[in-house]
């Protein structure tokens, strides 16, 4: 059986979405608001990292942030709902496998109503000087 883009099946993808953004709106933001917009984006654990690589070195905090920011917009293109509910900024986390490997964490009450209609969640970030990415893949729900 042939699984053709866009269509639902064992090994079908149901959605993806990119984003791309200039890391100086991140500082400008982080700048203006403080740790009240990375409180704002991140969910808990993203801001306990957020805060020990901003300690360490600030470049590297907000461009931490700004790839999570990027990653969270991706998932929602990929999902299909943008930013409204049940999506919300802080209820889609990327943390790390002990692999390193960027995974997908959801809170509720996002989690359930993903988990009603798709599959694995893949989602892959990068930064580079002055830009930071995010690209996300969301499988169909196995039997869909």
């Amino acid at each position: 059986m042939n699984t053709f883009i866009g269509q639902a099946g064992p090994q079908g993808i149901a959605g993806i979405g990119t984003d791309l953004i200039y890391i100086h709106r991140i500082q400008a933001s982080y700048d203006r608001f403080g740790l009240r917009f990375a409180k704002r984006i991140l969910g808990p654990e993203e801001i306990i990292k957020f805060e020990g690589r901003y300690r360490r070195d600030a470049a590297r905090g907000i461009r931490f942030l700004a790839t999570r920011f990027a990653a969270k917009e991706a998932f929602s293109k990929a999902i299909g709902l943008g930013m409204r509910m049940p999506m919300y900024w802080s209820g889609m986390q990327t943390l790390n496998a002990a692999s390193g490997k960027p995974m997908v964490v959801l809170a509720e009450p996002l989690k359930t109503w993903y988990e009603q209609r798709f599959g694995t969640a893949h989602v892959s970030v990068t930064d580079e000087s002055d830009l930071a990415m995010a690209f996300v893949l969301v499988e169909s729900k196995k039997g869909q």
